[in-house]
């Protein structure tokens, strides 16, 4: 019952052509469908879905929405209600509204960022199939990045004014929508103040990751390599088509995955994520960063500030 894991990210981008090139030839997904607006539907090859990135051309980059599949079409209704619950509006949305899905439901986060749950989307299924299938289909573009990992959230945080959306939605998510706290930050005098937050609802550390910022925003989506190797190889394929880099290959403290960052043409922060971290379960005790030691658990190697890091996002 519930979420069973994220579903896709629609994103807003400049440039439709150029954000096609850069999320097939440079990423390595697969174009889907593009719908009578113009918006591309892509997919990684080892996922089963009919996409996970949804891209539309727009005058601002950045987040349109986030989507989360469930179980079964009757955890709609019961999670609708445990939203309303918590005084938050829900719109129900009938079959074929949002692209390839069955019935679906929407609601802003207390942070402002639209959550969309399904339970149904159209299969189209993995590109090394389910019969005695390949280690990795042949034909692969770029990084042959395999699926959609997860998403961090800019949240607003003004402390002097008493917001801070980033504990306001921690704690929405985990009392209404079930998701498990794998790590935080804490900041301020006292360690009282929840400064940035990894979810999950699967077995990895992370499917939403969130932290604080003036306004609300996408600090990036990531996609899954296997290995550190992976990593490399990919970075290389960045720098060979001259893509922007923001951080070259690292390990994270935090959730312990091993990354890199990038642009795309829009400016929407990219991530590769290589390995699992680790094990992730309900009942594991969670992690607690303090703001002292922020930047190791981000920048595990050198631990220097990167402010920027933080403070740029769409």
């Amino acid at each position: 019952m519930g979420i069973l894991r994220i579903g896709h990210v629609a994103l807003r981008v400049l440039d439709i052509d150029r954000a096609i090139h850069h999320y097939t030839k440079v990423l390595g997904l697969l174009q889907s469908y593009v719908d009578d607006n113009g918006s591309v539907y892509l997919k990684g090859w080892d996922e089963w879905d009919l996409y996970s990135l949804k891209l539309t051309e727009s005058d601002r980059a950045g987040v349109e929405h986030i989507a989360y599949k469930v179980h079964h079409e009757a955890d709609l209704e019961t999670l609708a209600a445990r939203v309303e619950a918590w005084g938050i509006a829900v719109s129900r949305h009938a079959a074929g509204d949002l692209e390839g899905c069955g019935r679906t439901i929407s609601f802003a986060l207390p942070s402002g960022h639209l959550m969309v749950l399904y339970a149904e989307k159209e299969f189209r299924g993995k590109s090394v199939g389910t019969i005695d299938p390949e280690p990795w289909p042949d034909g692969l573009q770029g990084a042959g990045v395999h699926w959609l990992d997860h998403v961090m959230l800019m949240c607003p945080v003004d402390l002097d004014a008493g917001v801070n959306t980033v504990a306001d939605n921690v704690r929405f998510l985990k009392e209404a929508l079930d998701f498990y706290l794998a790590e935080q930050v804490l900041a301020g005098p006292d360690h009282s103040v929840q400064a940035a937050a990894w979810l999950f609802r699967g077995n990895k550390p992370h499917d939403l990751a969130m932290a604080g910022g003036p306004v609300a925003g996408l600090h990036h989506i990531a996609f899954y390599l296997d290995s550190w190797h992976d990593l490399l190889r990919a970075t290389d394929i960045l720098g060979k088509h001259r893509v922007k880099m923001d951080v070259t290959p690292q390990r994270h403290g935090i959730t312990r995955g091993q990354t890199t960052y990038f642009f795309d043409p829009s400016g929407n922060r990219n991530e590769m994520f290589a390995s699992l971290g680790y094990y992730a379960q309900p009942d594991m005790p969670t992690i607690t960063w303090h703001a002292e030691e922020l930047w190791r658990g981000i920048f595990f190697h050198h631990g220097e500030p990167r402010p920027d890091f933080i403070e740029v996002y769409t």
